[in-house]
């Protein structure tokens, strides 16, 4: 009897009022954000968790690189929805804000035309209003209070059935139509895409570029996305934040958190192969046939992997071609710290073309656009949170490109050539003379982060956003498979470090209310 009750105690541990299961084990493929979020949230609950990342170190895309001038951000760096990583650490016992140092900025961003105008964006909806006045007159002003307005009703519209749920709900977004009949008749009858929409609601050319950006936020084009994402705005314009020390610190933060609670890391340790035993998960197999057994497997990876058997043939099925096809953008990637002048650059800049639709035609066909869109994250040293002139700074400069589905040929000595005539001419175009001879190493290709990230295809973020369905096409956390749980930037609620955050929260809470621990 006595032996009996030892073996039930070394089961259950008594944790803040709650019977929790120590011999429940949870492996997790990938850490990304997503995997080190479900990771967080299961140890901190008292789960067993094992995660296994092929790469050296955390965070996935979410990149970074050593310099003289410190860490180099080379993966996302616009962070929105400061409250879902407060409300992620508050759940797991945790205050964000004593263990990291979250700036929120002034300035959203800061645009420049070839014309040699410029414009600052702000998270003040009057400060907007009297910028956009003096840049472009008071015609484009009150356009812009429209267009404002329309995006914070979609946000709200879509926040709670759609953006925050586990899974879009249709329903509540019918029993919401009654209040938003206006909405659903832009939306749904008229059908635009984004770019049309912009194009019928502002008069100036530069706004339109501006506002139809936010569809590559998602990896695609403004002329195929549909003008839901136009609500992107509203959450970039209610804050956008950037971490002391690069984003990268939120990544080792989070890991720090749930390796604290007995959460077990190993890298460089690719999985080969899922195991499936009656359509229920048994575990895994790495890549030196090392066997490691369990019911519950958190996949943070491309779905389209997959897909394409690269974990194994019995796992195909969790996923179908709609939920991972057509592929999104994917992006030619600088990262370098180098000494600069001319342009006063601010954290996020964004350096427009002088024709918007020959850019995404060429990405169509495959092709490095002859004449890109330049986005610059100015990352400034050490001490200064912005570049200043002849002082060593850090730079992040990203182009849109194709998926390499869509390049046929890949040859990296001449992209990097093509890629380096072609930014650095604009650059100096514009105004920005930077003091560096940038080597191969400081580009990263479609093809690499093809390799980076398998199954990807080079696409940064998963299934392409076009057409008015795509919401509802992306992967689910739960599928066929029966233990098998899939988060990541690829899957709902969508690209973005907030929404992979939020992917990864709700696996782990699905799984604590199985075993009814929530």
């Amino acid at each position: 009897m006595t032996t009996i009750c030892n073996y039930l105690l070394t089961l259950l541990l008594l944790k803040d009022g709650k019977l929790i299961l120590r011999n429940k084990k949870v492996i997790i493929i990938g850490a990304g954000i997503a995997g080190l979020t479900a990771a967080m949230k299961l140890s901190t609950s008292g789960i067993s968790v094992e995660v296994y990342e092929q790469h050296e170190k955390p965070g996935g895309k979410i990149r970074h690189f050593k310099s003289k001038a410190g860490p180099i951000d080379a993966g996302p760096t616009v962070l929105t929805m400061h409250k879902v990583f407060e409300d992620l650490f508050n759940s797991c016992g945790h205050n964000i804000n004593e263990s990291l140092d979250f700036i929120k900025e002034e300035i959203i961003a800061r645009h420049w035309w070839r014309d040699g105008s410029t414009l600052d964006l702000y998270s003040s909806f009057e400060k907007n209003f009297e910028g956009i006045k003096k840049f472009a007159g008071h015609k484009s002003a009150l356009e812009f209070e429209k267009f404002n307005k329309f995006s914070e009703s979609l946000f709200d519209f879509f926040k709670d059935p759609i953006i925050m749920s586990p899974k879009p709900k249709i329903f509540p977004l019918f029993l919401n139509s009654f209040v938003y009949l206006k909405l659903l008749k832009e939306l749904l009858i008229k059908n635009k895409n984004l770019y049309n929409y912009l194009n019928e609601n502002f008069s100036d050319y530069r706004l339109k570029q501006l506002f139809s950006r936010y569809s590559t936020y998602v990896g695609g084009s403004p002329f195929k996305s549909p003008s839901i994402l136009s609500l992107i705005w509203n959450v970039e314009c209610r804050g956008v934040w950037r971490v002391k020390g690069g984003m990268y610190n939120l990544a080792k933060e989070i890991e720090a958190i749930a390796k604290k609670s007995n959460a077990k890391f190993f890298y460089k340790s690719k999985v080969k192969k899922i195991l499936v035993k009656n359509n229920k998960i048994t575990g895994i197999e790495l890549d030196n046939s090392r066997v490691i057994h369990s019911n519950t497997v958190i996949f943070n990876g491309d779905p389209k992997a997959l897909l394409d058997g690269l974990v194994g043939k019995d796992v195909k099925k969790a996923v179908s071609t709609k939920n991972v096809q057509k592929r999104s953008l994917s992006a030619y990637v600088w990262s370098f710290s180098a000494k600069t002048k001319g342009l006063k650059l601010r954290h996020h800049n964004v350096l427009f073309n002088k024709n918007y639709k020959n850019e995404f035609e060429d990405i169509r066909k495959g092709e490095i656009p002859k004449d890109p869109t330049l986005y610059i994250c100015a990352q400034g040293n050490n001490n200064d949170p912005y570049p200043k002139e002849n002082v060593l700074g850090r730079f992040e400069i990203i182009i849109n490109g194709s998926p390499i589905s869509l390049n046929k040929t890949y040859n990296k000595q001449k992209e990097y050539a093509k890629c380096k005539e072609i930014t650095f001419s604009i650059l100096e175009s514009m105004g920005l003379k930077i003091d560096l001879k940038p080597s191969e190493e400081m580009l990263t290709t479609p093809k690499e982060f093809d390799q980076m990230f398998p199954g990807s295809q080079g696409s940064l973020y998963g299934r392409t956003p076009h057409g008015i369905t795509s919401t509802f096409m992306r992967p689910k956390n739960r599928n066929k498979i029966q233990g098998l749980l899939l988060v990541g930037g690829g899957t709902h609620p969508g690209a973005g470090i907030p929404m992979a955050c939020l992917s990864g929260r709700h696996a782990a809470e699905m799984i604590l209310k199985d075993l009814s621990l929530i």
